[in-house]
């Protein structure tokens, strides 16, 4: 077929988007937007165990730092498959890295961010880029339709 369906093609874009570190317009939600990225596996398998993927698919808007497959490989073996099974403290770990309002890198300032978890990130901002308790944003502005995604490298834990 010479053709690919509409989703696949756009699915593509979205994926050479997010790995270039453009910033684009998404009609998709944060969701989708990681569905379709493709390097947030582990992140959306996690949201949709939390029962978080239709809050995070809802108007919004969000914030979110999501960690990659990486950063969750980062974590000691075992650890993911612990959370699958916990799920109030997966529910906990998500909603740490999801702020109630649309924060561009533009808007980006150091000090204490609150999330949806009810706990506050250190965020710093500096000429070295942005870090948020330590873990760095190695991808802004990423846009979906009721947010912004900020791409991270480690998993960050709340206290």
């Amino acid at each position: 077929m010479i053709f690919r369906p509409l989703k696949s093609v756009i699915a593509g874009f979205v994926s050479v988007a997010l790995m270039s570190g453009a910033s684009f317009a998404a009609t998709g939600t944060i969701v989708d937007v990681a569905v379709a990225n493709g390097n947030f596996k582990t992140l959306v398998t996690a949201i949709k165990a939390a029962g978080l993927a239709d809050t995070l698919s809802s108007k919004g808007p969000f914030t979110v730092f999501a960690p990659t497959d990486a950063a969750f490989a980062k974590l000691p073996a075992g650890t993911v498959d612990a959370l699958l099974k916990d799920i109030p403290k997966l529910k906990a770990i998500l909603t740490y890295h999801v702020v109630s309002a649309e924060v561009m890198a533009k808007d980006v300032k150091t000090g204490m961010v609150p999330t949806v978890n009810g706990q506050s990130l250190d965020v710093k901002a500096d000429a070295m880029g942005v870090t948020v308790n330590g873990a760095k944003v190695t991808t802004a502005d990423v846009k979906a339709s009721n947010g912004v995604i900020h791409v991270i490298d480690t998993v960050l834990l709340p206290k």
